[in-house]
């Protein structure tokens, strides 16, 4: 009963590292997001590190790497992509070994960084060149650009605080799954081994006449 109680709270206090770092990832990229919309949407580029790093608007109708943006179906397909992922990092949430942090973190990273960029596509509408005209399209607001090789003007795609949260989440979240595999097969290779001396010690025992 003592165990069941433990794990219990194990897993309570999981869930509230995951919503912590949710409304963490969400205050931040909204905020942040805000900000580039006032501040930046006129054409204005600040520079951080110079050659290296900069903040300039950008506005993205695709997804990660500008991918279908320029399809008429994109918004809807990336909504009910990021819904379903949701769903998916409420599940592990739920059913994931809670004995090491970071993978509930990793759960926390990726679902704030959905939300943040979901909250865009439902809110934020601007007017962009498509097919020769201008129209109105939903997208998600980038702002963060780094430069990989200056001289020749090569840059990262554009983004934001709700991408990286998702990189960052996805990569936390291979390597927990990775360890958890890793301790799994561990533990099957240490039960078979002890079943195999015990076997042994049976078969070597001397039998009664």
């Amino acid at each position: 009963m003592t165990q069941v109680a433990n794990d219990a709270h194990a897993r309570r206090s999981r869930l509230m590292l995951v919503v912590a770092v949710i409304i963490l990832v969400l205050v931040a990229d909204l905020w942040s997001k805000q900000w580039a919309w006032d501040a930046l949407r006129d054409g204005q580029r600040v520079a951080l590190i110079e050659q290296v790093l900069y903040f300039k608007f950008g506005f993205n109708t695709g997804s990660a790497f500008s991918l279908l943006q320029d399809a008429a179906w994109s918004r809807v397909f990336f909504i009910a992509v990021t819904l379903l992922a949701l769903v998916y990092m409420g599940w592990l949430a739920l059913h994931l070994s809670a004995q090491r942090r970071y993978g509930f973190v990793a759960i926390g990273l990726i679902a704030g960084g959905a939300l943040g960029n979901l909250h865009d596509r439902f809110v934020r509408r601007l007017e962009v060149p498509l097919d020769g005209q201008v129209v109105e399209r939903y997208g998600v607001v980038d702002f963060i650009q780094f430069y990989y090789h200056w001289d020749s003007g090569r840059y990262w795609p554009i983004f934001n605080i709700a991408d990286a949260a998702l990189v960052c989440g996805v990569g936390l979240l291979l390597v927990h799954l990775w360890s958890e595999e890793k301790a799994r097969q561990q533990a099957e290779r240490a039960m078979a081994e002890d079943t195999g001396t015990d076997g042994l010690a049976n078969s070597t025992a001397p039998v009664d006449p």
